[in-house]
């Protein structure tokens, strides 16, 4: 099989998160503001957001201009304003009372999910932008769903592509399924299974 092909042939099912391409420094690849927009029209937030893979911004700005307190925090240097940088989320210890919204690195996505978790008080949030295959894995079940189980799943019909330039003014889609996984510590059950759509003329349409 031609090698390009065959790397067409996996890129949907293997551990990267984006289409064939030289893979990004840091494994940086920001969030479409459309997805973010989304959750904050369906899902209730603390005024308090922290947003530890800052990036470029593209998810801590649109808390920002929807009246929220966004800390930003990110441990390489995008040049944000208002960012500290330098800041190893997955080595901070305090308390956060508000809620923890981001698209971590994949790489580092289960630490991320398990970190944040121990971060916030009861009833507070944990979501994450994570692809659908997140939700696979026995090992990933054991450390995670077993014990904290998201309380929802917002699930894009309309794949959304993750620019590590980004640069959203075009969009190329994407070979794979995103979601947003919504965790509210304390939390026992099922999740809630959602389906959220968007194109040039129905945007954020929750199904």
């Amino acid at each position: 099989m031609d090698k390009v092909k065959q790397n067409k042939t996996f890129i949907p099912l293997g551990a990267s998160n984006h289409v064939l391409s030289e893979r990004s420094d840091h494994d940086f690849y920001a969030t479409d503001p459309k997805a973010v927009r989304f959750l904050i029209e369906n899902e209730k937030f603390n005024n308090n957001i922290w947003e530890p893979a800052t990036g470029m911004g593209h998810i801590a700005n649109e808390f920002i201009q929807s009246g929220f307190n966004v800390k930003m925090t990110d441990l390489f240097e995008y040049d944000v304003d208002g960012c500290d940088t330098g800041v190893d989320f997955l080595q901070c210890n305090e308390i956060f009372d508000g809620d923890i919204v981001t698209n971590p690195p994949y790489n580092k996505s289960t630490e991320f999910v398990e970190h944040a978790l121990k971060l916030i008080p009861e009833g507070n949030k944990v979501v994450m932008f994570l692809k659908i295959q997140f939700l696979e894995t026995t090992k990933r079940y054991e450390q995670i769903f077993k014990i904290n189980p998201p309380k929802k799943i917002y699930v894009a019909v309309k794949r959304f592509a993750c620019k590590k330039d980004g640069d959203f003014t075009k969009d190329l889609g994407s070979a794979l399924c995103y979601c947003w996984f919504v965790w509210e510590k304390g939390f026992k059950g099922d999740p809630i299974i959602k389906w959220f759509n968007y194109d040039n003329n129905i945007e954020n349409s929750l199904w």
